[in-house]
C-alpha cells in the first residue's frame, strides 16, 4: 500500500510540474510575440 501511495504522489507531482512548465512556455512565447509586434511598429 505504501508503494502505491508513493507512486501516485510521484505521478501527481510530475503532472503538476508539467502543467506549470507548459504554462510558463506559453507566457514566454506570448512575451516574444509582443516584442516582435513592438519592433514592427
Amino acid at each position: 500500500m505504501k508503494k502505491l501511495t508513493f507512486v501516485f504522489a510521484t505521478l501527481m507531482a510530475l503532472g503538476l510540474t508539467a502543467c506549470n512548465t507548459v504554462h510558463g512556455i506559453g507566457k514566454d512565447i506570448e512575451k516574444g510575440g509582443e516584442a516582435i509586434q513592438k519592433s514592427v511598429r
